[in-house]
């Protein structure tokens, strides 16, 4: 499938924008801190939330996961049926990164099912990308919050705040060389603003994680474009870009 034609369309539609920078002295510093002072990952949740996050940002993946699964930092582990830790490739060169989980998502412990996970599935596999981790182009998956908000309402600032060494960790852990951000929360959350989202689409952002800085790229959550069906066209020329700023990236390497 050749792409080139509309892809080039689409960029000089487009412009980049200024860069954010991931604050890399938390995760940094909390590295450093863990390493000082290690922290039981059983009696996680009895620490101060600054010593949690110095504990779980030296985590290895088998025991982030189980931290997660164990998490009661905030309200929701009392509603929900299951935490939501990741799909796909944790080596990956992308990483996508979503809201909260929903009530499907809550059921089966995965990320993005149900008709929005398939329309995403639809989105990476035409362009040739798959959350299956065997696949020889697989992305991960994850969310900001990894546990269902009663409702599906929106995330709580402390929700968020009690999530993100999660999130963090994950983020340095895949080290990929690009992120999508989808839907506005998420995008706020991971870029530690409130513009919206048409204010934040259509440019890169500069994630720093560890001693390097990876590009992200916002665009709308698959459930927003269930709803809007008119701006799929704007989330296409969302892969575009990411596609764009990978390839820029390879011919630079």
């Amino acid at each position: 499938m050749s792409l080139d034609r509309r892809r080039a369309a689409l960029w000089l539609a487009m412009g980049l924008g200024p860069e954010w920078v991931l604050r890399d002295d938390v995760v940094d510093g909390a590295a450093a801190a863990s390493a000082r002072s290690p922290v039981d990952a059983s009696t996680l949740e009895g620490h101060s939330a600054a010593a949690r996050a110095a504990a779980i940002a030296g985590m290895a993946w088998d025991e982030l996961e189980a931290a997660v699964a164990a998490c009661t930092a905030c309200s929701l582990c009392k509603t929900r049926t299951q935490t939501v830790f990741g799909v796909g490739s944790r080596t990956a060169p992308w990483m996508l990164i979503g809201e909260a989980p929903g009530a499907e998502e809550d059921a089966r412990g995965e990320p993005f099912v149900g008709q929005a996970g398939r329309l995403l599935d639809n989105m990476l596999a035409s362009i040739g990308r798959s959350r299956r981790a065997d696949a020889s182009q697989s992305v991960f998956i994850a969310n900001v919050l990894k546990c269902r908000p009663p409702g599906n309402r929106n995330p709580q600032p402390d929700e968020v705040a009690a999530c993100e060494p999660f999130l963090l960790r994950q983020i340095e852990l895949v080290r990929p060389q690009l992120v999508l951000v989808m839907g506005r929360f998420a995008a706020q959350a991971v870029l530690r603003t409130d513009a919206p989202i048409s204010a934040l689409r259509g440019r890169v952002h500069r994630l720093r994680v560890g001693d390097g800085e990876v590009p992200a790229i916002v665009t709308y959550h698959p459930a927003y474009l269930l709803r809007n069906l008119a701006d799929k066209a704007k989330s296409w020329a969302d892969l575009c870009l990411a596609l764009d700023v990978e390839a820029a990236a390879a011919s630079r390497a």
